[in-house]
């Protein structure tokens, strides 16, 4: 089976990057949104926990961006967030987590000289969880 295909402005992707490195050992998190399947914009969040090994929201801030992103016509395509020290891979947090079927689960990798990046779709039936892994495209 042929991986998704995922398109990201050049300028977010290093942004969300940049993100990321500058806020290890704590896990950074954001929103990436866009149209037309084109994600244009990174939206940096607050994690709440200011844990390195898992984050949260702060909900105040979470509906901050959801208001912002509507009202200039950007639909949030995607959540990101980071891993420090372990692959960019879903861990079982985040399959426990992660369940907005329309969402794409960015994981940056920050455990390699270079960060690497994996984006994942989940769906979960009942006794099933079927993840589709995307590749990207910087545009």
């Amino acid at each position: 089976m042929r991986p998704e295909v995922v398109k990201i402005a050049r300028d977010q992707y290093q942004h969300m990057i940049d993100d990321c490195v500058a806020r290890a050992p704590i896990e950074a998190c954001g929103y990436l949104g866009g149209h037309d399947g084109l994600i244009t914009h990174c939206f940096p969040m607050v994690n709440h926990d200011h844990a390195t090994d898992h984050f949260t929201f702060d909900p105040k801030e979470q509906f901050e961006v959801l208001k912002k992103a509507r009202a200039a016509g950007i639909q949030l395509m995607g959540v990101y967030h980071s891993h420090p020290e372990t692959p960019a891979r879903l861990s079982a947090e985040d399959l426990r987590l992660f369940s907005d079927p329309h969402m794409q689960y960015w994981i940056v990798s920050l455990c390699e000289e270079t960060p690497q990046v994996g984006v994942f779709r989940i769906q979960k039936a009942t006794h099933q969880v079927d993840i589709s892994v995307w590749s990207i495209v910087i545009t």
